[in-house]
């Protein structure tokens, strides 16, 4: 489960929107995710999202805003050069209208279109 905490919380949110629940339970939870569902909040796709406990096990109640179709997180590493970034997210999403691709950088978690923006990679 170590690996696969952030795959598992973003499982755990897309099996939620799709019951129809207003509100997923994550648990256990990491530096990384709060910084994922950070960029999900600024962009839209949960309303809000709380973390309690951070320093022991923790656990984080999202507020669903019903948006997301799909989510999903890959458990290899992949390294990204900032010129590539386009080229990658033309392989990962379906289509160019919608979607976001998440990349961890040395500037933190950012989604693809900000990582162009700052020109660093992943």
């Amino acid at each position: 489960m170590g690996r696969r905490i952030l795959n598992d919380a973003l499982r755990t949110i897309v099996n939620a929107e799709r019951r129809g629940k207003a509100i997923a339970n994550l648990q256990p939870i990491s530096n990384v995710m709060s910084a994922f569902l950070g960029i999900m909040k600024h962009r839209g796709y949960i309303k809000n999202y709380q973390v309690f406990d951070p320093h022991r096990v923790g656990k984080i109640t999202v507020e669903l805003a019903g948006r997301i179709k799909d989510c999903k997180a890959l458990t290899y590493r992949q390294d990204i050069k900032a010129n590539s970034i386009e080229e990658y997210v033309q392989r990962a999403l379906p289509t160019r209208q919608w979607g976001y691709v998440v990349i961890t950088t040395p500037n933190g978690v950012l989604d693809h279109e900000e990582a162009i923006r700052q020109n660093v990679g992943g």
